[in-house]
């Protein structure tokens, strides 16, 4: 794809919204037609009312009157018909604004999630809003110029051939002028305008990851190189703004000086000819008549201004339009098969056969993982970093699909079987807590709508998190912002896990689910899990060996293989690696 060039098949997306709403575009079509009639209309008017004041003898009041009247009323109608055009055109393009917007996030939603993992969140928070805006700006400009523009166009030139055929070529002649110039531009600006939204997301990914570590920024005491950082990538947005603003600030005086060319072409061409039929007596051009020539010629010409321009606009518009594309169009997750199974009544049986996983083609991460977990049991999951632990979880939650081999719950392969059913079976605590922007009550009940607040409070005396929500400023009803600002790393793990305790699933998923809690705090909530876990496959992922001590089976896997397993006991007994493992975390430094 050139840069400079729009993407293949970007206009025809666009259209396709805009054809969404026909209607009002018929509407603005027929008010730009009344407006252009009624400005039109204006120059001969005026140059009527020239002609009788120029005229020798008395002044024809009553006709100079009339005249003013007819006046008046044109340009009340061009008023009346351009405001109701804008009110609608602002309704087409926030239309359209919407429906973008509601699609990109109706297709992030459903993105895989190798998608988000391998793209900044920023860049993709800039193309749904600051790139989305910038659409809607060159939309709005192009439907408020683009039809009335051309229309004058038309209009114009045709009075033009009517009242005098020679001037009307004239002009006619220097128009594609103009018209060269602004495609130049318009070629310029896009590939300037691309490379400044590109920068700008960028930015805007920076600052999103800046923010969110704000505390291990501080901590590494980075702010200098973080500035540093930034400054780089504010430099870049400036030279790539300046340039995009330059190319598109040219279309204006370029193109005013060709319209200049035009208008004085008209009027050199308008006085000789007055002058030639002065000397020869005869008839020709009045000063009236020259007045309306000249009227069109700055009509004429000013359109192409305005649609310049638009183009240009246009250009930075289609830019952002590629960008915004690029995300709907994005390969969605696989879709559920029509005849996918819905789990109920899920006993727990979970079975892995020979699976095989990578998450890159060039490096192997998990290969002949074979396990059958019997319905309660408690299986736990440890290794070394990254060894695969959290990547299992992924594909028993099926946030990724195996490579080759089968993971099947109850008997059925959980690709074939909807993915509500399979991930509404597990109930999962992970290390990286995750609250919804609402009420304390709202982030306990989230899995549960419609529980009771005795539930609620039942959930959080289990998960030992009753007696600090009940000293927050309004208990269970306190608003905690999206990333919980306002509470600890710990309590945000506490509401995290209240949840799981009010949800009570058949199957539970914890993943380093206690990390970030005190001791004692701990060893309450290990009771709790305790009695949740009876009768429930658990599957827990944990780096403090001595809290899965009494796990039915110790799954200890190094390099994507299961290289032991067993209960704590007889793998101690073993003297193979997790017996070094566990007496690694108990040697001293």
């Amino acid at each position: 794809m050139s840069k400079s060039r729009v993407p293949k098949g970007t206009v025809k997306k666009l259209v396709s919204y805009i054809g969404h709403y026909m209607p009002f575009l018929i509407i603005t079509a027929v008010l730009a037609a009344l407006g252009v009639v009624f400005s039109l209309l204006l120059p001969i008017l005026f140059g009527r009312a020239i002609d009788l004041l120029a005229a020798p003898g008395k002044v024809d009041r009553d006709a100079l009157g009339r005249l003013i009247i007819r006046i008046v009323a044109v340009i009340a109608g061009a008023g009346g018909s351009q405001w109701i055009m804008s009110a609608v055109n602002n309704r087409i393009t926030f239309n359209i604004v919407r429906d973008i917007r509601t699609e990109a996030f109706d297709r992030l939603c459903i993105l895989p999630l190798s998608y988000i993992d391998t793209h900044r969140h920023g860049d993709i928070v800039s193309r749904i809003i600051a790139d989305v805006d910038q659409l809607a700006d060159g939309l709005l400009l192009g439907f408020t110029t683009f039809f009335t523009g051309v229309l004058t166009i038309l209009g114009t030139l045709g009075f033009m051939f009517y009242l005098n055929p020679a001037i009307a070529a004239a002009v006619a002649l220097l128009t594609p002028l103009s018209l060269f110039v602004a495609r130049f531009i318009a070629r310029k600006t896009f590939r300037y305008a691309q490379n400044q939204m590109s920068v700008r997301g960028e930015q805007t990914a920076f600052i999103d990851e800046t923010l969110g570590n704000q505390k291990l920024v501080k901590a590494f005491s980075r702010e200098d190189s973080a500035a540093q950082a930034f400054d780089e990538i504010n430099e870049r947005l400036r030279k790539a703004s300046l340039k995009a603003v330059f190319f598109s600030s040219l279309t204006n005086p370029t193109t005013r000086f060709i319209n200049s060319v035009i208008y004085a072409a008209v009027a050199l061409i308008g006085t000789l000819t007055i002058i030639g039929a002065a000397f020869a007596s005869g008839a020709g051009l009045t000063v009236g008549i020259l007045s309306s020539l000249l009227s069109y010629a700055n009509q004429y010409t000013k359109p192409f201004n305005e649609i310049s321009g638009v183009i240009t606009e246009l250009q930075s518009a289609l830019a952002a339009a590629a960008r915004i594309f690029e995300l709907i169009e994005a390969r969605p997750e696989l879709p559920d098969a029509p005849d996918a199974a819905v789990l109920e009544d899920v006993k727990g049986e979970v079975s892995l056969d020979n699976v095989a996983f990578s998450y890159t083609p060039e490096r192997e991460l998990i290969t002949n993982f074979s396990l059958s977990v019997r319905p309660g049991q408690k299986v736990a999951i440890v290794g070394p970093t990254g060894c695969g632990k959290t990547t299992v979880i992924n594909l028993l939650m099926r946030f990724y699909d195996v490579g080759s081999g089968s993971i099947e719950v109850d008997g059925n392969d959980i690709r074939d079987t909807t993915r509500a059913s399979l991930r509404q079976s597990y109930g999962m605590v992970l290390q990286d807590t995750w609250l919804r922007h609402g009420t304390v009550r709202e982030n306990i009940s989230m899995n549960r709508p419609g529980i009771s607040d005795e539930d609620v409070v039942a959930a959080a005396k289990a998960a030992h998190a009753h007696s600090f929500i009940k000293r927050l400023p309004d208990g269970y009803d306190t608003v905690i912002s999206g990333d919980g600002g306002g509470i600890s790393q710990g309590q945000k793990q506490l509401i995290c896990i209240a949840r799981i305790m009010a949800q009570l699933p058949p199957m539970l998923i914890l993943d380093e689910a206690t990390s970030s809690i005190d001791s004692r705090t701990e060893m309450r909530i290990q009771r709790a899990f305790g009695k949740m876990m009876k009768g429930r496959t658990s599957f827990i992922v944990a780096h403090r060996l001595s809290t899965i001590r009494d796990a039915d089976i110790i799954i200890v896997m190094n390099d994507g293989h299961i290289i032991e397993t067993g209960s704590h006991d007889e793998l101690i007994a073993a003297g193979g690696f997790y017996h070094r493992l566990y007496n690694s975390s108990f040697e001293s430094a």
